[in-house]
């Protein structure tokens, strides 16, 4: 489904995730990761991530979103 292992996601990089809450709707929200939290190389849901907002979600597209 979700593709992007955690190797291509760095503290730093400008992401798009979706939040829990988001889940059905599929809405993305874009920002800036602050820390990963999936420890395992790759997961078929995304990678959760924490941005510097504060948001949790998982990885959706990474790079210019």
């Amino acid at each position: 489904m979700n593709n992007i292992p955690r190797s291509d996601i760095k503290p730093g990089l400008q992401v798009a995730i979706v939040l829990k809450q988001d889940q059905r709707s599929g809405k993305l929200t874009t920002g800036i990761v602050k820390d990963i939290l999936t420890k395992s190389p790759s997961h078929p849901h995304g990678i959760k991530v924490r941005l510097e907002g504060g948001a949790v979600g998982r990885v959706k597209k990474i790079g210019e979103v």
